[in-house]
Parts: C-alpha cells; structure tokens; sequence
C-alpha cells in the first residue's frame, strides 16, 4: 500500500512537467516498479545468456570470454592508401578490418566509367581488379583477420576478390571469417546503391549463401541492416521492423531456392545503429534477439540453437554527428558505444568526431578506436553479463518496443511481404514521415541538439578542425592502373569468363563460380556487373509521394 502511494504521488508530481518519450514514441513514465513487470516472466522473457531467447545475449558468458570485435570502418583514395590505414589501425589496436567502398565500386562501374568522374575514392576506396584488391590488403594475412566488407549489390564480386587474393597469398580460403553486407533490400529502402531488380539481386544473394556455404564456411554471408534506415530517419521500433522483415524475406528466398535453413541461417549476421537515447537502444537490441530466435524457431521450424541466434555488429550514428562543436561527437560516440555494449554487441565501429566534415583523419580515428578500448579495459562495463537485466525500466521497454516492432511485421505480412511492401513504398513512406517528425521537433526546440539549436557558440569562437583530404591525383592515377591491367591481360581468357557469367546468370546455375574465374581473368567490377546488367536490367526507382 505504501509502494502504490509512494508511485501516487509521484505521477502526481511529474503530471506538472512536460510528456517525456523515447525516439520512437513511447511514453516514458517518471517512475517504473515491480508493477510493470506484473506480466513478465523472467525464464520466457529473459532466461539465460546462451539460451533460447537469447534476450541476454547469445554467448553464455559473453564479454568475460571473449571481447567484442573492435572493427573500425575505413577506406579511402586507392588501395595503397586504405593499406596504410589498415596497418595503422592495427597497430593501434583494432581487432578486425572493415572496409569502406568507393561509390563507384558499390554500384558496378569501373573507375573510368563516365558518371564516375569526380567520385573515385571520394566516400571509400577505388576497387577495380584483382591487382586493387592485393595492394589492399597487401601484407595483411588474411586468415589471420576478420574482415567485413560494406557491399551490397556487388557483394558476390568483392567476396570473389577477397577469395581470389586470398588463393595468391597460398591461404587456405576455408580459414577465411569475416562479412559481406550483401543487404540489398535495404538499398531500395534507404541507401540506393542497387543495380538490378529485386528478385534477381535475391537470387545472387541466395547463390553467395549457397557457394559460401561449401567453399567459406566461416564466413558471415550477409548482414541485414537496419543501420541505414536509422541513418534515414527510422525510429528504434522501425528499424527493428524493418530489419527483421528483410531477415524473413533473405530466409523465405534461400528456402525457396532450396537451402536447408539450418544450413544457412547460422551464418546470418545483423548490422544496427547504437543511437542516442541509451536505454532505448539497449533495449532494442535485448528485443531484436528476443524477436529473431522466436522467428527462427517458430516460423522457419529450425532445430539448430544456432540458427535461432541474432548475432550483430554496431555503429555509433553518423546522423547524430554535428558539423557545430565537433568535439560534442566524442561524447555522443562514447554514449552511443555504451550502449552497444551494454546491449550485447558482438562487434563496434565507433565514428569518429569529424565524420561530419570529412572522412576521418588518423587522429580522429585513434580517439575513435580509444573510445572502445576505455570502455572495454577501464569502464567495468563487460565484466558481467546484461548487468541492466531486470531493471523495471529496460525490461518493460524491450517488451514494449517488441510489441510495436511485432505490429509493424503482421502489416507487413499482410501487404504479402517485405518485397511487396518495399514495392508499395510502404516501409520508405514510413521512415519518411519519422523522419519529418524528428526534424519538426529539432525546428520547434523539442528535440534538443547540443551545439546545433542550444548552447551554440559564435562560429569565429570555433575551433578550426584538421580535414582529411582526398588527393585529386589518386583519380586518374587509379584510371590509368585500370587501363593498363585491361592491355596486359589475355583477352581470350576474360572474354571467355565475362560470357560464362552472363550464359550463367541466364541458367540460373550457381554465378559464384563463374565470378571467381571471371575475377581470376583479370576481369573488372564495372565489367562483371555489366555481364548480369545484360541479363537482369537495371531496377528503377519507385517514386514515394
């Protein structure tokens, strides 16, 4: 009676003071008791580290047996200047390599394309060839590090590369680990770098799981992205949604090409953002674990533990990132970080604080990699497993952001699916309208922005920020490596794996083979690319009004 009272008195007093809600709508109540756990039972909605739902993690002793990966995204210019970066990163500390691909590259064409002009390099590095890829990676063993790759609709190229130079280096490509993003449903959804429609980019992906499968078993064969559909506008419920509903659509489409799901759905990965509202994040990631292993188990039938589980890498948002008083990005990447953490992460970039003027510069990037390494050896953080578990708070709001995120799948089920409802503009629509409301709020003083739309400073009392630049020269410098490897090569041998990729992709045999062959010919990206363009076209944008 006294509790009741005390919680009584307490509303009474906040119901004077302005609604307070997460990012994704949900009231926020100023006080949480043993009340709003009425309906919450610790072994069906928690249970144990390493055991189904998995909602604390999916290693029983999680960061008291091993770290996460410390994987700092990065590429820039040629392939001679990302190696530097990647050797630094080493050096420095970094536990995994994340590459960055120019735009070029992530879209099928050459660096000598005409609509490349300007942007070889520029937001990732240059890969045209084999020969690019060796200088890469080139005295890094590649069976020695985990390597994610951020490519989408030219991920079964990139993978080929990295296997084909692994095969020069004299590896053994089955000790290989690492990812491929390889999400392209995301692409039609928020980023844009697709090239063909979408049924024939899912039968590409569902050949990478196959071929990978037999010939890189380590390897994490996608990773479904709901980072940038964050990075768009998306709330946390959103993007827990709309993840997982790409999740159940890559599953349905390996199904119907014949995979066993325990076969493959090991080797799925997932990709979230660590936002800013810190107990909504942690709870996200509780409730996306929580959501996927009752999908796995539930709807797909799969009998494997480890087909239930939901592992993913975090990034700490770029969107939040401020080009005013810079600095403040270090704090919101360290909360950010935290989060993802506390949340259960099994790898992390953290953003460095100029990513909002520049790619980063190896001194932002050393803070950046810094940031994890305070939290990991000095901020006592990984010292127990899911230490916010049964908090009256976070546990209702995981429950709370299921819920929602559950309502938005059954819409979604409804519509026929994620591809019908991606074709319909519904889930672009969405993040949209979110993402209208959000600006609203920062226009209105509602959302609050430090350094932005409060406690702003004169621009002349700012201090100047060292930008890293992008050498002009390395354009036509990577134009003339591309033109001279296509004058050395023997053309009868890649004229004749640039026709079995394209009589392969009319077949509908597994392409992952005849790319290998293709990218061992010294064939290019652009050229490969072009070989399916010819079979499949190219996917044409709906217009959301």
């Amino acid at each position: 009676m006294t509790e009741l009272k005390t919680v009584e008195s307490t509303t009474k007093r906040a119901a004077r003071l302005p609604n307070e809600e997460t990012s994704s709508h949900i009231p926020v109540r100023p006080l949480y008791t043993p009340v709003d756990l009425a309906a919450w039972d610790y072994e069906r909605d928690a249970g144990y580290p390493g055991e189904f739902p998995y909602t604390r993690g999916v290693q029983a002793t999680m960061y008291r047996g091993r770290l996460w990966t410390m994987r700092q995204y990065a590429g820039m210019g040629d392939a001679e200047e990302s190696n530097k970066r990647y050797k630094y990163l080493l050096a420095n500390g970094t536990t995994g390599l994340s590459v960055a691909f120019d735009l070029p590259t992530q879209i099928g064409l050459d660096s000598d394309h005409p609509l490349a002009v300007g942007e070889v390099g520029k937001v990732g590095v240059a890969i045209d060839s084999i020969e690019d890829m060796q200088r890469l990676f080139d005295g890094i063993d590649l069976t020695a590090i985990s390597t994610s790759m951020t490519i989408n609709a030219t991920a079964s190229i990139l993978l080929a590369l990295y296997v084909a130079v692994a095969r020069r280096q004299g590896r053994d490509i089955r000790k290989l680990s690492g990812t491929v993003q390889n999400d392209v449903l995301k692409e039609y959804i928020a980023r844009g770098t697709y090239i063909y429609p979408p049924q024939q980019a899912m039968r590409i992906i569902t050949d990478i799981f196959a071929w990978s499968k037999e010939n890189v078993p380590e390897w994490n064969t996608i990773s479904i992205s709901g980072y940038h559909m964050r990075e768009a506008g998306s709330t946390a419920v959103q993007e827990v949604a709309f993840t997982l509903g790409n999740g159940i659509a890559y599953v349905e489409a390996a199904i119907r090409a014949g995979l066993d799901v325990d076969q493959f759905a090991p080797r799925l990965s997932f990709f979230f953002n660590a936002h800013s509202n810190f107990l909504e994040e942690v709870a996200k990631f509780r409730a996306a674990r929580r959501m996927w292993a009752k999908i796995m188990r539930d709807r797909f039938k799969a009998k494997n533990p480890k087909s239930w589980m939901l592992r993913f890498h975090a990034q700490t948002a770029g969107s939040t990132l401020t080009a005013q008083q810079p600095e403040n990005n270090i704090v919101r990447t360290a909360i950010q970080a935290m989060a993802a953490v506390l949340g259960g992460t099994q790898s992390l970039h953290t953003n460095s604080f100029d990513e909002a003027l520049a790619l980063p510069t190896e001194a932002s990037a050393r803070i950046a990699l810094r940031t994890q390494q305070v939290i990991a050896f000095e901020s006592g953080a990984p010292q127990t497993v899911d230490p916010l578990a049964g908090s009256y708070y976070v546990e209702s709001l995981t429950s709370e952001i299921e819920k929602r995120a559950s309502d938005y799948l059954e819409k979604i089920e409804a519509m026929g699916g994620m591809l019908k409802a991606i074709e319909r503009g519904y889930v672009q629509q969405e993040i949209q309208n979110a993402a209208y409301e959000y600006q609203q709020a920062v226009d209105r003083l509602e959302a609050v922005v430090v350094g932005v739309n409060r406690f702003q400073v004169q621009v002349d009392a700012e201090k100047a920020v060292p930008i890293q630049r992008i050498d002009p020269a390395l354009e036509p410098k990577q134009v003339e490596r591309l033109r001279a490897l296509r004058a050395k090569r023997n053309v009868a041998t890649w004229q004749a794996a640039i026709q079995s990729v394209e009589d392969t992709a009319r077949s509908g045999d597994n392409l992952m083979p005849r790319i290998l062959a293709a990218v061992e010919a010294n064939a290019t990206v652009g050229e490969i690319s072009d070989a399916m363009r010819k079979v499949y076209g190219e996917y044409k944008e709906a217009v959301v009004i």
